[in-house]
Formats: C-alpha cells, structure tokens, sequence
C-alpha cells in the first residue's frame, strides 16, 4: 500500500516557525545602552565651562589664600615661592594682637547695623512702593542710582559731605543750632559714618529684591482679609512678612555675605581710622598684606580667612533653615 503524504498544516508551520525564529536583533539594546551614555557626556559638557570658571576662580583663589595663612611669606619668599611651612604660627599672632578685639566688634557692629537698617528701609520702600501709585517706576528707578553708581564714587561723596568743615551735613546741622560734628575724624563718629554710608548703598538691592517678593503674593488674600475686617498693619504681619519670609531669607544672607567683605569704603572715607574705631576685618586683611612697608601676607591672608568662615557658616545656617521649612 502505498502511505498519503499529507501536506504539512500551514498553521503549523506558523506555530514551528514562530517558536523557531530568532531572537531580535541587539541592535535596539545596544541603542539603549549608548542614549544614556551619550546624554551624560551631554550634562558633562554642559557643566565643563561652569567647574573650570569656579575651579579657577574659587577653589585656586580659595587654596592659595589658605596657604598664605600657613607659611611665613616675605617679599621675597612670596617671588621664589619658597616661604617655610608654619602651621598656625599666623592664626595665633592674628589672635593675639591688641587690633583683633576691636577690630571684630566693628565687624559685628557694622554687619548687624547695616543689615538692620537696610532690610527695615527697603521692605518699607517695596511695600510703599507696591500701591502702584503714579510715578512709582519713575521713583522706584531713581532709588537704584546709589546701587548703580561705583562705589568709589559713593564713598567720595559721603566723604565730601561729611566733611568736618565744609560738608554739608554740618551746614545743615549748624543751620538748626547743631554744633560742626567731626564724622571722619573722632573716634566716637568714624564708624558711625561708614555705617550710614554702606546702608544708602545698601538699601537699593533690599528694595529691588523684596519688590519682587511682593509682586509674587496674590492680591486675593489681600481681599479676603479686607472683608474680614483685617487692618492694614494687621494684613502686613499676618500675609505679608510670613510670605515674604523666603525672599527675607535670601536677600539677608547676601546682605551679609556683602556686608562681611565691604573695604572699599571704609577704606577710602577713614581708612579704619582714627586710631583704628573703624577697622573691620576686611580693612585690617588689606592693611597687614598691603598697607604696611613690611607686608605680613600671612597673618593677612589669615584674617581673611576668618572672614571666608564666617560667611561659609552662615550659608551652611541658612541651607539647614530652609531644608527644615521645606520638609516642615
């Protein structure tokens, strides 16, 4: 008998086929593997310009002076580049001499009255400022003039104006019966004068800041608390200062951090005299590298150290503040 060959079933084939056939190809995993490579090189490039600028510019500037502070540099020493390593010789000599006591009271003075006076009068001009009344931009650009102008400049006219015998703040004062006040030259007056110097350069960036921080509250709230009956100190401290309290946060710290290197002022209106009621750390860094026939670059470079520490703290206070109110 002969045996019928039956045509093998199509589907079947379809089924051996299917089960039979060949993995897909690596090309897809292989282009997988190469985009995530290739958009990390892209994030590498992008952020080459940014830690070569803050590498050159921060860390080197940043390590140089920390070596300053730890080796005897002369004149000499500072050109061959072989000054011998001495620890904390600097740090001590800094701490020990008779200028440190006064010279971080002033500091602490200056910093603290500055930031005072410069956060109350800007946040008083934004709000006034934020009516929206007529001319208000106008007013609002004239008050950037100070924070625009260089600060030589400021500081010569501030000195120019309190000049003790032909400023015209003692003409002023004479006019109301006031006696001539010596504002550069008296102990009791010279840090007085920087101070209302670098808060009149100082209140503009508060102002511009806080400005900006207002214009982000909804006027909404505002509303609701008028028809609540809420007076207007009352909406200030209970909408106002709480929502405004980020922004504070950051122009304080700014404020600080410029406040903490301010030299050129002081430097140019009393030069941390008369007989050191003005010198802050920043004067007193400048004056030991700088100011002197015989430079000590290194107790210079350790004062300013000490002023580099001072902001790094209180930056380090405020991320902590702000990473608590942000899981809070």
């Amino acid at each position: 008998m002969k045996q019928t060959t039956h045509p093998p079933d199509p589907r079947l084939l379809d089924r051996a086929g299917a089960a039979t056939a060949a993995p897909p190809p690596v090309r897809t995993a292989s282009r997988r593997r190469r985009r995530p490579r290739s958009r990390q090189w892209a994030a590498w490039a992008f952020l080459a310009p940014v830690t070569l600028y803050l590498a050159l510019f921060y860390a080197y500037p940043l390590y140089r002076n920390l070596d300053l502070s730890l080796r005897n540099y002369t004149v000499r020493s500072f050109v061959q580049g072989d000054a011998p390593f001495t620890g904390l010789a600097n740090y001590r000599k800094v701490f020990d001499d008779p200028t440190f006591g006064p010279a971080l009271t002033h500091t602490v003075v200056f910093t603290a009255v500055c930031l005072l006076f410069q956060y109350a009068i800007g946040l008083a001009l934004a709000v006034f400022f934020n009516q929206n009344f007529k001319l208000s931009a106008t007013l609002r650009a004239l008050f950037l003039v100070p924070w625009l102008l260089p600060l030589i400049v400021s500081a010569s006219t501030w000195s120019w104006m309190l000049n003790s015998d032909s400023g015209v703040v003692n003409s002023l004062l004479g006019a109301i019966g006031i006696g001539p006040v010596n504002w550069l030259t008296s102990p009791e007056w010279s840090l007085t004068s920087v101070i209302i110097a670098n808060i009149w350069i100082g209140v503009p960036f508060n102002l511009v800041v806080l400005y900006s921080g207002l214009q982000s509250i909804p006027t909404s709230l505002y509303e609701a608390a008028a028809l609540d009956g809420a007076s207007a100190w009352r909406r200030f401290w209970s909408i106002t200062f709480p929502l405004l309290r980020p922004v504070s946060a950051i122009t304080l710290l700014l404020g600080l951090v410029y406040t903490l290197k301010v030299f050129d002022i002081i430097w140019i209106m009393t030069k941390g005299g008369p007989a050191d009621s003005s010198t802050t750390f920043a004067t007193w860094s400048y004056r030991l590298g700088f100011g002197n026939l015989l430079p000590a670059f290194g107790p210079g470079a350790a004062v300013g150290n000490l002023l580099v520490v001072a902001a790094l703290v209180f930056g380090l206070v405020y991320l902590r503040v702000q990473r608590k109110q942000a899981l809070s």
